[in-house]
């Protein structure tokens, strides 16, 4: 039983190897013996079990698998429910072992038996449960089956179907209240004086004009003005925020041993990440989550002013760079939950800005207006620079809309003296660098917060509620007026 046990498991079954063992002891045998009768027997021990292992490879039974995920998508440590439901659609009977495969982080495989004891017409069904450490983009499945052959006396195996894809999203974390939203109230609206359609909870009152029905006639305002006064009405519009999210891998480092579980990139190689962008990537959803919770339309963007998600592979519409509600909500996190590390966003070189006209250095634009500049020291080999005029153009056509968030990771004093200016586009501005060594980046958080950013350097391991509430208490020094902040043709003066 011991050598059995060693022969190879995906050809014969034990007793195909004993029936194969016992066909060549009876065929030496009969070359001893001389005995027709010993050799006609071992040649049909020799050959059921070939003919057997030939047949159960031409003739396969076929079934049809059925994999739904609950909740899908579902986010990292969160359980997920996969119903299993398998059907035979071709021919064949008798009990088949089946196994779901599954990633190596998930743990041990289910294997199961078809039929399942509470099979009804003809579909077995199954459930178990996955819980995931990682986000990502899991392929589960597919069911391998291992037939045998009426007689049982060989094995095949193979998968039933292609397996599906289960999306992990990351889990956003309960950040604290801030004074995020500035003057805006706790309903996270505004009011703008737009006529619009009449309101209740925000009335204006003006002299009535010929024309205007009676029924508009605001009657305590006109008994205070002693003159016909008629409402007119505020119109509310929702707050923006903008949310910058660096995924360059130089900002954060990944390489060897950093890449994330699940599907492979197209070219094999898993995508890239790291400790400090795993952080990043949190944050950016759980910011995400704290403002639509508070009705912000969100609009997030990379280093380089395109959509976030450009090159993210779980994006459900990578070039969609503005979100809103629930629905907005949840495709930012099924976004997310493929993104990785890519290459830094190249800008132009030769100078120009878009239009054509001429673009200011960074250095002597930062020096106009007052803002210290911190040169890398000679030596230091720097990627090509981020936070050029597209991303300024970018945050200018949304100027003062909202707040402006930015998730960076290792920032060079050359990207910190270019992003700077941009505090002038938002109500607030707020930048994280995720970086692992936080007081080395003290004075690219300096030539920040003199731009007007309130900005904080965190490790990996700070816990992201306490590097928001610090953000809420870092005071920034006044922001230049908009008007002096470069437009998208040139530089206002």
């Amino acid at each position: 039983m011991a050598l059995l046990d060693k022969l190879p498991r995906h050809l014969f079954t034990r007793r195909g190897w004993g029936m194969l063992a016992a066909g060549a002891f009876t065929l030496a045998a009969a070359q001893v013996m001389g005995r027709r009768d010993l050799l006609t027997l071992a040649l049909l021990l020799l050959v059921l079990p070939l003919v057997s292992l030939a047949g159960i490879r031409l003739v396969k039974p076929r079934f049809r698998v059925y994999r739904e995920f609950n909740p899908s998508p579902v986010e990292t440590s969160a359980p997920a429910t996969v119903h299993l439901a398998v059907a035979r659609t071709g021919p064949g009977s008798g009990r088949v072992a089946m196994e779901e495969r599954l990633p190596a982080h998930f743990g041990q495989a289910p294997s199961f038996w078809f039929p399942s004891r509470s099979a009804t017409g003809g579909t077995s069904r199954y459930e178990y449960h996955l819980t995931s450490r990682h986000r990502g983009q899991f392929r589960i499945g597919p069911v391998t089956a291992e037939f045998t052959d009426p007689f049982g006396l060989s094995l095949h195996r193979q998968a039933i179907d292609d397996g599906d894809v289960l999306t992990v999203t990351p889990a956003a974390v309960v950040l604290p209240a801030t004074g995020l939203a500035g003057a805006r109230g706790s309903d996270g609206v505004t009011a703008t004086r737009v006529r619009a359609n009449p309101s209740d909870d925000d009335i204006m009152t003006r002299e009535y004009r010929h024309g205007d029905p009676m029924r508009r006639v605001h009657w305590p305002a006109t008994a205070r003005h002693g003159s016909l006064m008629v409402r007119q009405e505020e119109s509310v519009t929702t707050p923006e925020a903008t949310i910058i999210l660096d995924h360059r891998a130089g900002a954060f480092g990944g390489g060897p041993g950093t890449s994330m579980p699940g599907l492979p990139a197209p070219e094999g190689h898993a995508p890239a990440t790291s400790d400090t962008f795993e952080w990043a990537v949190v944050a950016a959803m759980s910011v995400s989550t704290h403002l639509a919770e508070r009705n912000y339309s969100l609009r997030l963007l990379d280093t380089g002013g395109e959509p976030a998600f450009l090159h993210s592979p779980s994006a459900p519409e990578p070039a969609m760079e503005e979100f809103s509600g629930a629905s907005g909500l949840q495709s930012i996190a099924e976004s997310l939950a493929a993104i990785h590390l890519s290459g830094p966003v190249h800008p132009r070189r030769d100078g120009l800005r878009r239009d054509g006209s001429h673009r200011e250095a960074p250095d002597r634009y930062a020096e106009r207006r007052g803002v210290p500049v911190v040169r890398t020291p000679a030596g230091v080999e720097q990627g090509p620079p981020a936070f050029d005029d597209q991303l300024m153009d970018k945050l200018s056509a949304h100027r003062m809309r909202g707040p402006l968030i930015a998730v960076l990771g290792r920032v060079t004093p050359e990207e910190a003296t270019a992003l700077a200016p941009a505090a002038a586009y938002g109500t607030n501005s707020f930048a994280i660098l995720a970086v692992e060594r936080p007081s080395d980046f003290q004075e690219v958080l300096e030539v920040l917060r003199q731009g007007g950013w309130r900005a904080q350097a965190v490790a990996p391991t700070t816990r992201l509620g306490t590097a928001w509430g610090q953000l809420d208490q870092d005071a920034a020094l006044p922001v230049a007026p908009a008007s002096e902040v470069r437009r998208g043709a040139g530089v206002a003066t």
